[in-house]
């Protein structure tokens, strides 16, 4: 059977994800230790905690996500003697690219967690807090919002995550979130949630971050993955170590192709999609498409010790 193996990207992040794996598998809790190490941060204690506002810092998110994601595919691997060349195709939803790139071997664990911490600084920092916001367009489609957003002329909204059928994310200023949100209510119908994010990611807005996280990433080693990559920008298979650096700092700025991903992965046979990481947004993501990609989750002991 031909299979991917995708990441999930920040809003999946809960407390206390990733403990079971920290309390019944060893390469999971060398997992958690070498971050720790990385970022010389407990950040384990963020996970396991019960300070949901220190989670949810950006910085924090970002490798915490990346760390549980990896310690999932660690406990995998050791369980059901998995690899990556077990897979056809990986890829990651934003931030999940990275984890994608520590399980194909093409970064080490390590600096997976300095670079997200790094791009979580950047991001955070690129818009002063409270001045950008996010909302989750439903029951839409991509071509209608976007016309949608060149009538009424908007300066600063765009469409950063174009996810599945009927959903897009838009970012941009706070004041114009927040007014557009209302149009697409009043003319279009169309219903909108704000989402709880403390800077407008994936528009141009975030550029001054791509800059300063494609300044910090020079000193990083990059190797070609084990196995393609399918670009959150490109929306196809990524071979090349310095195609794929280039694309993560453009992913920065630009939208996240999650449709045209899964699309991709359609269009080459992929049967079966393995989620591995915190929660289960891409797995309810792939049920809104027309074609059959079965998705299985991996969130829990149960889910890997089932796994087949």
């Amino acid at each position: 059977m031909t299979k991917c193996i995708v990441f999930p990207g920040q809003g999946s992040q809960y407390l206390g994800m990733g403990k079971y794996l920290k309390e019944n598998f060893d390469v999971s809790k060398r997992v958690f230790e070498e971050v720790d190490s990385a970022l010389n941060q407990n950040l384990s204690k963020i996970i396991f905690g019960e300070d949901v506002k220190k989670l949810n810092l950006t910085e924090n998110t970002q490798p915490a996500i990346m760390a549980v994601s990896i310690a999932t595919f660690e406990a995998l691997k050791k369980e059901k003697a998995v690899n990556i060349s077990d897979f056809n195709l990986c890829a990651g939803h934003s931030l999940g690219e990275y984890s994608a790139l520590v399980a194909s071997e093409s970064i080490k664990l390590s600096d997976a967690a300095k670079i997200l911490k790094k791009r979580g600084q950047a991001m955070q920092n690129a818009v002063p807090v409270g001045e950008g916001s996010m909302a989750a367009v439903l029951n839409t489609d991509i071509d209608s919002l976007e016309k949608f957003i060149l009538e009424k002329n908007f300066q600063t909204v765009e469409i950063s995550n174009d996810n599945c059928p009927g959903q897009c994310v838009i970012s941009g200023s706070k004041s114009e979130v927040d007014e557009i949100v209302i149009l697409l209510k009043e003319e279009l119908k169309k219903k909108s949630i704000s989402l709880p994010v403390s800077a407008p990611f994936h528009c141009s807005m975030m550029k001054p971050a791509a800059e300063e996280l494609k300044n910090y990433m020079v000193d990083f080693k990059f190797s070609d993955p084990k196995i393609p990559l399918v670009s959150n920008v490109s929306a196809k298979a990524e071979h090349l170590s310095d195609e794929i650096k280039n694309l993560l700092i453009k992913c920065v700025f630009s939208r996240v192709k999650w449709r045209d991903t899964v699309g991709y992965f359609s269009n080459n046979k992929i049967l079966e999609a393995v989620e591995c990481g915190p929660g289960k947004a891409l797995t309810n993501m792939f049920k809104r498409f027309e074609f059959e990609i079965k998705c299985l989750k991996l969130d829990n002991v149960e889910d890997i010790r089932n796994y087949e």
